[in-house]
């Protein structure tokens, strides 16, 4: 807004710009009370650990819920899944998940089994099978976010399935299997099963102060805009009443 832009035509950018803003700090500031309320659930259920079935995993009516299930099954003799581009205490590496076929029936699920380092050279580890009954306890969690890259599985030496994103029905088809639980578990770390781990629900994701900080950079960049405009609709009407 300066003497060669007519102040309505001012306001009008700076009101959008401010829009813009605003709503960029108001999804920052829903994505913080989302991601409190999700680690407030999970933290609940992890206090009382009451063990559910495995078959919750399958439950629909639960899809964004927590819980802790113990149940026992086998392993599937298929390849195991390798998660790209995940990382622990700042090393790149892969999460490692099989698919687990609970006792008794129901649908099989994909189980975390922790994280692997990957080496520069980008060589995949090899996973050892597990084989047998298993009895399994762990987290109950929904479905990762696929994001908007979307790829189909590489099949690596070993028959391993390297993905960048848990895409529920291509891995289904992937491993021939009719369906997969649309939740994954994340297997309780004290359990003598896979790799390091944890029971972090939001690995390589921004905590809920990270959002916060984001959202009052975008208010504050809002609020710049306003005092900016003000500041020069007052410079602009001051220079006409003087120029008279």
């Amino acid at each position: 807004m300066s003497r060669r832009m007519p102040l309505p035509i001012g306001w009008t950018l700076a009101v959008l710009a401010m829009s813009l803003f605003g709503s960029l700090g108001a999804w920052q500031w829903g994505r913080a009370e989302q991601k409190e309320a999700m680690l407030a659930d999970t933290a609940r259920v992890l206090a009382e650990r009451q063990p559910q079935a495995l078959a919750l995993a399958a439950d629909a009516s639960r899809l964004q819920a927590y819980d802790w299930v113990v149940g026992e099954g086998e392993f599937l003799p298929g390849p195991a899944i390798l998660l790209d581009n995940q990382t622990r205490d700042r090393q790149p590496g892969v999460r490692a998940y099989r698919v687990f076929l609970p006792a008794g029936g129901g649908e099989p699920l994909l189980v975390e089994l922790g994280w692997l380092p990957v080496p520069g050279d980008r060589t995949m580890p090899a996973l050892t099978p597990l084989r047998g009954p298993q009895r399994i306890a762990g987290l109950l969690v929904p479905p990762p976010s696929e994001g908007i890259a979307q790829a189909s599985p590489t099949v690596l030496a070993d028959g391993s399935l390297l993905v960048i994103a848990l895409q529920r029905e291509a891995l289904a088809q992937a491993l021939s299997l009719p369906a997969l639980a649309p939740r994954v578990l994340k297997l309780d770390p004290d359990l003598p099963l896979g790799y390091a781990r944890d029971l972090d629900i939001l690995p390589n994701t921004l905590p809920p102060e990270r959002h916060v900080g984001y959202a009052v950079q975008w208010f504050g960049l809002a609020a710049a805009v306003f005092i900016t405009a003000l500041v020069l609709t007052w410079r602009s009407r001051r220079a006409g009443s003087q120029g008279r």
